[in-house]
């Protein structure tokens, strides 16, 4: 199988959380219960293959919390590596709602042959479901528990920088929270049991 059962999914991260034991783990929970609880309402979604691609989407971190960019490529190879391809394709493709490197907002530390990797992955891939479900959940999903997207896009913000593809990317997640309330038909924020943290 391309991704590991849930029970798996829960081992590597609790590696990944006593090598690197921060906020970033709590918050692949909260995304990884935000993706089972939309892919439930979503009659093509398999939701433990959603709750295990939340769950692991931010796995790059297990290598050090002072990675930025780096973090995604960090995962995408460890993925590949253990052999889980989709796990490995949502590592990259959960940070670009666009699929353009430039919407990362924080520092590029990949190496340029990573950085080539990246744009060529984004040019060649075409995002499915899932990886528009992990994206709208990464931006839904704060360490202690379900958000709004405004305020997690805030918070973000304020946190990383702003640039000149910020409000691209601000659009692009809000427009992922209505083709999902669409897909639904209903307001995910209701699904998700939504706080205002």
């Amino acid at each position: 199988m391309s991704y590991p059962t849930p029970t798996e999914a829960e081992i590597i991260l609790n590696e990944a959380e006593i090598m690197n034991p921060r906020a970033w783990v709590s918050h692949n929970r909260v995304a990884a219960l935000c993706a089972r609880k939309i892919a439930e309402k979503c009659s093509d979604l398999d939701p433990d293959k959603a709750y295990v691609l939340g769950l692991l989407h931010d796995i790059g971190r297990r290598f050090g919390n002072q990675l930025d960019m780096r973090h995604i490529t960090e995962g995408y190879y460890f993925m590949k590596k253990l052999g889980y391809v989709d796990c490995a394709k949502i590592c990259l493709s959960h940070s670009f709602p666009s699929p353009k490197i430039e919407v990362y907002t924080g520092v590029n530390d990949c190496t340029k042959e990573d950085t080539e990797m990246v744009i060529t992955f984004l040019k060649e891939n075409e995002f499915d479901d899932y990886d528009r479900l992990i994206q709208l959940c990464d931006a839904l999903a704060f360490s202690t528990g379900a958000t709004f997207i405004e305020k997690r896009l805030v918070d973000a913000t304020l946190r990383r920088g702003f640039n000149d593809y910020t409000i691209e990317k601000w659009k692009a997640f809000l427009d992922l929270k209505v083709y999902f309330d669409k897909k639904t038909s209903c307001d995910i924020y209701t699904v998700i049991d939504a706080k205002n943290r």
